[in-house]
């Protein structure tokens, strides 16, 4: 690579803010403390005997020779997409500028473990791929992958509040629900020879599960089952008056803390499950988050939680939150509903509900899905009665799939950096997973007197104008562009917008929502 000396002096002065968030610390070896990649191992759930010691792990640097450096990227960040924006639409000076006028507050709650066949798969909105709006092709899954002649469940409405069996949400688990193997050829995938057939939930579920008192058909119907309308009505509702993605993909095929610090930063940095570096007396994290960037830019913002155990305080995951004294703006969401109603809500609030057993609001299994909606009404409710309203953008998203059935299969990806992570898989092989390709889909709204009323979006665009899913990293994408902050890795510079999805006129919103339905 040649360039002059004026453009190494630029390259320099940009790298020097740059490159401090991008080289890989060494990551020490980890080990899952329970078999399904999950906070809680069955055991701790009163659900039957855990199955420990089957995703062994650890991260390692990746010795692929294409792999691109800090600089690199630099580099081409400065000479492909960083500056460049496009004439119209997503990342557009015109829609940037609509954007910073109208939206000043940003509102995240990220709710847990569910796929978007599951939660919103009996919603009838046109646009939305679901199982609903596909009666006359109904997905099913063989119980046995490789037995075409034997018995299968397909997707089905669901008649109960939560499940028991928690499904495997683990990178073993959603390889085997999403290729029906443990072990699928990672240069095959990406090369496109092997595509997900989506046809392993009900064979895992019933590997996982083997010694549990429920019967087969109630364990594939665990995970094949969908959610109507009416035992979703805070959905519902929240659907048919906002815009929904069709198409938004949990950003790693894995379990709960990985895929958050996706959605706080744009990568985990190789860790792949949820290991002792997330805990809030580790912070192990040390690369820039969102919390940081905001930080450095003078911008306000807050970590609200309903439980600051098993890992579900985000901000408490990077090291620099508590070196800079920022970990005392993690605070409990009574202060939430406080600010919300005084006016006096950050530039960025970060919510997250408690998980993940029953009592809890999450949507987590075994947590009820009505009580997940009440904390979800909850939070609307708030911030619709709070002064702050005509400026605020509420998104509303789920970290990752949990097992749930989805029939789309999530596509590949750019790696965010070199850093790979290996398991081991149930049947006891090694699996190494390169950060190449994301989770299944998973339910994400925007919800704001600034956008659409029943508007559902399917794909976007990147920096090249390609036509290319969301996922967790969108979110960051946009939040540069409204903060004037740039992407901290490849995955977030290469990830589509949702600017321009800001209308330039404010429009009514419903000022309540309806109450959780009351099922079994």
């Amino acid at each position: 690579m040649h360039f002059d000396s004026s453009f190494l002096v630029a390259l320099l002065a940009y790298s020097a803010i740059q490159v401090a968030a991008l080289p890989q610390p060494p990551l020490p070896d980890v080990v899952d403390k329970g078999g399904d990649g999950d906070l809680h191992t069955p055991d701790s759930l009163g659900l039957g005997k855990a199955k420990h010691d089957e995703q062994a792990t650890h991260p390692k640097r990746s010795p692929n020779p294409d792999d691109v450096s800090p600089l690199e990227y630099v580099v081409d960040a400065v000479k492909d997409g960083v500056t460049k924006k496009p004439a119209h639409g997503a990342g557009s000076d015109e829609s940037i500028k609509n954007m910073k006028k109208h939206i000043k507050k940003v509102v995240v709650l990220v709710m847990e473990n569910r796929s978007l066949d599951n939660i919103l798969g009996g919603q009838t909105l046109e646009g939305l791929d679901n199982p609903i709006n596909n009666k006359g092709d109904p997905f099913c899954n063989y119980h046995d992958v490789d037995d075409k002649s034997g018995r299968k469940t397909c997707a089905e409405p669901k008649e109960k509040d939560s499940i028991l069996q928690d499904p495997n949400h683990s990178v073993s688990g959603n390889n085997m629900e999403f290729y029906g193997t443990f072990t699928p050829d990672n240069d095959d995938i990406q090369s496109g020879k092997l595509k997900p057939k989506m046809n392993g939930f009900v064979q895992e579920q019933l590997r996982l599960h083997d010694d549990s008192d429920a019967n087969n058909t109630e364990l594939a119907s665990e995970v094949m089952s969908y959610y109507p309308e009416k035992h979703v009505p805070v959905l519902t509702k929240l659907v048919k008056e906002y815009c929904t993605f069709n198409r938004w993909f949990s950003s790693f095929p894995g379990p709960t803390a990985p895929n958050r610090a996706f959605i706080v930063s744009g990568t985990s940095r190789g860790r792949g499950d949820n290991n002792d570096d997330f805990d809030a007396d580790t912070h192990g994290l040390t690369h820039m988050s969102i919390f940081e960037a905001l930080g450095k830019a003078d911008r306000s913002w807050k970590n609200y939680y309903v439980d600051s155990s098993e890992q579900m305080v985000d901000a408490w995951y990077f090291d620099w939150v508590f070196k800079s004294g920022n970990d005392k703006k993690a605070v409990h969401i009574k202060e939430f509903y406080a600010d919300a109603k005084a006016g006096k809500l950050p530039d960025f609030s970060y919510i997250e509900p408690s998980c993940c057993g029953d009592g809890t609001n999450s949507m987590h299994p075994t947590g009820r899905v009505s009580d997940g909606e009440e904390f979800i009404r909850d939070v609307y409710q708030a911030l619709r009665a709070s002064p702050q309203w005509d400026q605020t953008l509420f998104v509303l998203t789920f970290d990752e799939t949990g097992g749930f059935h989805d029939h789309v299969p999530p596509p590949t990806v750019g790696r965010p950096d070199y850093v790979e992570y290996e398991e081991t898989t149930p049947n006891d092989e090694k699996y190494t997973f390169k950060f190449d390709r994301l989770g299944g889909r998973v339910p994400t709204l925007l919800i704001s007197p600034w956008v659409a009323k029943g508007k559902v979006v399917q794909d976007g665009t990147d920096r090249n104008g390609t036509s290319v899913p969301y996922s967790a990293t969108s979110l960051l994408r946009t939040l540069g562009y409204l903060w004037d902050f740039q992407p901290f890795n490849h995955r977030i510079h290469d990830s589509p917008s949702f600017d321009h999805l800001i209308l330039s006129e404010k429009r009514d919103t419903p000022e309540s929502l309806p109450k959780p339905a009351s099922f079994k």
